[in-house]
């Protein structure tokens, strides 16, 4: 199968295609993870993504299309694909329609993680992790068994992503709503989209989105 994952940053979509990785054997388009990997690799279409972040533009859509048309010729045909990160507008997700159809896929779901704001912030705003092995942790719902010791390594360092703050969190969900949220139309015209309750617990997330799939 072939399926877009779709939600605010935090929502999850990273964990949950991982987990799709795992369990399906799927491939996880993502397409800042391709752009760095073809920068670094040097591909034609990196080198050309290079030039244009250097000058400090936005890779075009051309460019993104390039690497996911170079990712599909390249994967199995029995692979399924998850796109995350891609479409985020209208136009992305036309150019991505007429690229599975070249490849000979079609794209089978359009999955939303739905989440609510204020407890996302709350989720997002709270976390930090061991600054030496990275164990993850939360202020309010996962505390070190030990004040200020980490559970797994024994370190007292811990760490914050300098962008997990209210204001930073909020700006994103904007972001968004505004112009990620309504490529949604596009899909629901044909029904492929479903919604899961991406504020319940990671197992029933991909409980939910394992019963989507074999729908």
């Amino acid at each position: 199968m072939n399926i877009i994952l779709l939600g605010p940053p935090g929502a999850g979509k990273g964990t949950q295609a991982h987990r799709l990785v795992e369990e399906h054997g799927m491939r996880q388009l993502s397409t800042g993870d391709m752009l760095r990997a073809a920068v670094k690799a040097q591909t034609p279409v990196g080198l050309k993504a290079k030039e244009v972040m250097d000058r400090g533009e936005l890779v075009s859509d051309e460019i993104v299309s390039d690497l996911i048309d170079a990712e599909l010729e390249a994967m199995p045909a029995e692979t399924g694909a998850i796109f995350d990160g891609y479409p985020r507008t209208r136009a992305q997700a036309e150019a991505l329609d007429q690229l599975l159809a070249k490849h000979g896929r079609k794209l089978d779901r359009v999955v939303e993680l739905q989440v609510d704001e204020d407890a996302l912030v709350d989720r997002i705003t709270g976390r930090f992790t061991c600054a030496v092995c990275g164990a993850g942790y939360h202020d309010r719902h996962k505390t070190p068994a030990k004040e200020g010791v980490c559970d797994k390594c024994g370190s007292t360092e811990f760490k914050r992503r300098p962008d997990d703050n209210e204001e930073t969190v909020r700006h994103r969900m904007q972001v968004y709503r505004s112009e990620t949220a309504p490529i949604l139309p596009f899909y629901e015209e044909r029904g492929l989209v479903a919604r899961v309750d991406g504020m319940a617990s990671i197992e029933d997330v991909t409980d939910s989105i394992d019963a989507l799939l074999d729908d």
